[in-house]
């Protein structure tokens, strides 16, 4: 069965494709800015800073105003001990290697060596840590911590530090317990598809490690180089397979984490069906470390997919992108892994600053990016096929195209992957990472845009700070991602924008944050979201688990 007239054109135009169209030198950014608001919304990774340099280089830690500054309203608790020569002795006598400790208390030549640590990966937070200790062990895990405990010293357990909510960094001088010496495989078991792992395993060299045991990792980020597997489960990290395989809830069976007292808590099942009282592991996931550290997990891998297609295709409406998603779930059901939703903006926007073509012809309001991933390549593609004949006969998608090999699917991807990257072309991005009923997910884009405009916010000239309003994301799991990219952070702006995009989610039962967490750009907000009362369960869950709270929640304080 032939793909229908609109279609083949471009499928036969990609099909003779030999790679994925060079993109042309990217232009210098108009505005070179640095973060300096105090809206909650995440800013783009790596500003320049104000004395020059291009889009994508990072400026140094130390140029980031520290948070205490930032937010003046959070405050160091007094119970606290100041960090002491003598305590980093102890560090260094229980870890032994020099390289597990970084110490600038004692050592001013660390100070640099330090900052890293210091400063998270949105160059928005920084904070004053003078000590960071790396173990390599729960054992060592666990005796720091009872010695914190017992000493009043409080701690942040630290990750591949690429959170997007600041809750990987100290805001004082909390100590840093980070966990990339912690990066063992213990065991894979092919049968069930079961991997036990130290938390400090990076994601892609699980995934990697899979892929040879013809296994993939549950979860895929962009941070994936850098991320660690412990603290994707702290974040409850959700990416671009939960379409498919679902959550970290679903797919963690077993968590081996320290409590703050120093009590490990081995709960290492590997087992699918355990149903013997509370699932204390669930606390864990999505706590972002807040009520101990999680040190190895054991999680279910699916079969990797050695069938992959990806289709991308532009469509008139919101209304119509609903339509091909239920059609995609009828047709396509078992083989759907990934439904990713880019409005013509953003896709305008990445041609423009990329200087590269899109995949199919002509401007559409809307663009959707399918993927299908099974074991058999031509029962997949003969669905997928039939899937696209029908939206086309249809009128759903108005065109599109298909790739024939990975290098195009992957060209195909980077329209959906690479619009992080290009809406921070002229300065800075507001961005909201949302949960919304897919019904009306892109209501909110417009109405955002309405009311800048309204205010006389947008425009195309350096008069305006807005340059757009734009949305895209996981139409699957309605996530949506608001973004606001401007040519400079701009007090009125955020006035506009907040409270109002949080009044708006929460009218519709929604989440103000749906992968990235609460941190401390999140956690004054967490009443959008939460009931008083779920807001009091959890504040009795971190008190019965940590009652001297020195894990702290990212901001010096119990939420």
């Amino acid at each position: 069965m032939a793909f229908s007239p609109r279609f083949a054109p471009v499928a036969r135009s990609l099909r003779n494709c030999q790679r994925p169209v060079k993109y042309v030198q990217r232009i210098r950014p108009v505005a070179q800015i640095r973060w300096t608001g105090s809206t909650s919304a995440t800013s783009e990774p790596f500003q320049p800073s104000d004395e020059g340099g291009t889009k994508g280089q990072s400026y140094s830690a130390k140029e980031i105003k520290f948070t205490s500054e930032a937010y003046p309203h959070i405050k160091k608790d007094p119970k606290f001990t100041q960090l002491s020569t003598e305590h980093v002795q102890w560090f260094k006598d229980l870890l032994g290697s020099e390289s597990a400790v970084i110490d600038s208390l004692s050592n001013n030549n660390a100070a640099d060596d330090i900052e890293p640590y210091n400063a998270d990966w949105m160059r928005k937070f920084r904070g004053h840590t003078k000590l960071v200790v790396k173990p390599e062990s729960t054992e060592q895990v666990s005796k720091m911590l009872k010695y914190c405990n017992d000493n009043m010293l409080a701690v942040v357990p630290q990750g591949g530090n690429t959170g997007l909510v600041g809750g990987s960094v100290p805001v004082f001088d909390e100590i840093v317990i980070n966990l990339s010496r912690m990066n063992n495989i213990r065991s894979f078991d092919e049968v069930s598809g079961i991997l036990v792992a130290d938390a400090g395993v990076i994601l892609e060299v699980a995934d990697n490690f899979l892929a040879e045991k013809n296994h993939i990792f549950p979860l895929d980020l962009g941070a994936k180089g850098s991320c660690q597997i412990g603290g994707n489960v702290a974040t409850n990290a959700g990416g671009l397979r939960l379409l498919r395989y679902g959550s970290m809830h679903a797919n963690v069976l077993g968590i081996e984490a320290v409590m703050p007292d120093g009590t490990v808590m081995d709960d290492l099942s590997k087992l699918r069906k355990n149903n013997t009282g509370y699932d204390l592991k669930q606390l864990f996931i999505g706590g972002e470390g807040t009520i101990g550290i999680i040190t190895g997990i054991s999680i279910l891998c699916p079969q990797r997919s050695p069938a992959v297609n990806v289709a991308y295709f532009g469509l008139e409406s919101y209304n119509k992108v609903q339509q091909a998603f239920i059609e995609a779930k009828k047709q396509l059901s078992e083989i759907l892994s990934a439904f990713e939703l880019m409005d013509g903006k953003t896709q305008k926007y990445l041609a423009q600053v990329k200087g590269r073509k899109l995949p199919i012809e002509g401007e559409h309001p809307f663009y959707c990016l399918l993927e299908t991933s099974g074991s058999n390549t031509d029962h997949d593609s003969e669905k997928l096929q039939t899937y696209l004949e029908h939206v086309m006969g249809e009128g759903i998608v108005e065109d599109g195209v298909v790739g024939q090999d990975a290098t195009q699917n992957a060209d195909l991807w980077s329209c959906r992957e690479g619009i992080t990257e290009i809406l921070g072309h002229w300065g800075g991005v507001y961005k909201y990472d949302l949960s919304i009923p897919i019904g009306e997910m892109y209501d909110l884009v417009n109405e955002t845009r309405d009311k800048l405009t309204k205010a006389g916010l947008v425009g195309d000239d350096d008069s305006h700070p807005v340059v757009d309003v734009v949305g895209y994301g996981h139409v699957g799991d309605a996530n949506l991602h608001l973004n606001i990219p401007t040519r400079r952070f701009d007090k009125a702006v955020e006035r506009e924008l907040e409270p109002f995009v949080y009044e708006w989610v929460a009218k519709r039962n929604g989440s103000i944050s749906a992968e990235h967490g609460l941190g401390i750009t999140k956690k004054p907000y967490i009443g959008y979201s939460k009931s008083d009362t779920m807001v009091k369960l959890m504040k009795q869950i971190k008190e019965l688990y940590d009652p001297v709270s020195i894990v702290l929640l990212d901001v010096g304080t119990p939420i």
